[in-house]
């Protein structure tokens, strides 16, 4: 084997293992005893090499594959975000209906998450405080034929600050797709995005 082939074969496994380990350890539940979580190995763990463990509830299989549907369709969402002084508004549509779609049940699943306190979070160091401060953030969903429109608004100046450094993380992800993923896993790995 080529010596560069060697290095490619070697970099792109170091690669596939430091996104494993990146989700594992950027899961807001970190180490427990006997693995990952704080309950370690057991009923509700995702498995698999991107799972590795991963706590979550019935519906993270589906919010994944919607995550995945929008990475996936990146290059044909715009997305638009204007800061306010209290908040954000996002507008994030496509002209292909199906990621449209995917866009409408991502908010629709992201809305409900944050309502019920269910945390989704791979990479994200601003979620956690979205999710513990969520009641203090009041939420106006709008369904457009081609995505949505989001507003969001609070009195507490860090889940503004919050809330705008999230709507860029998502705008990254819709311009760049899993190139940003990926940046954000190996941010989460190094201990700060």
């Amino acid at each position: 084997m080529k010596r560069s082939t060697k290095f490619a074969v070697a970099a792109i496994a170091s690669l596939g293992f430091g996104a494993a380990i990146a989700v594992a350890v950027a899961h807001p539940g970190g180490m427990g005893p006997g693995g990952m979580g704080p309950g370690g190995m057991g009923p509700g763990m995702m498995r698999g090499p991107m799972g590795a463990g991963m706590q979550h509830d019935a519906a993270f299989a589906g919010d994944m594959q919607l995550v995945h549907g929008m990475l996936d369709g990146h290059e044909s969402i715009k997305r638009t975000v204007t800061n306010l002084p209290n908040g954000i508004r996002t507008v994030t549509e496509s002209d292909d209906a199906q990621v449209a779609q995917t866009i409408k049940a991502h908010v629709a699943s992201m809305e409900k998450r944050l309502t019920d306190g269910r945390v989704f979070n791979l990479f994200s160091p601003t979620l956690p405080v979205l999710f513990e401060k969520k009641d203090s953030i009041r939420t106006k969903v709008e369904m457009t034929n081609k995505g949505s429109i989001v507003t969001q608004t609070s009195d507490d100046p860090q889940v503004v600050v919050a809330l705008q450094a999230h709507a860029v993380e998502v705008s990254e992800l819709a311009q760049d797709g899993m190139a940003a993923m990926m940046r954000g896993a190996q941010a989460a790995m190094r201990g700060r995005r």
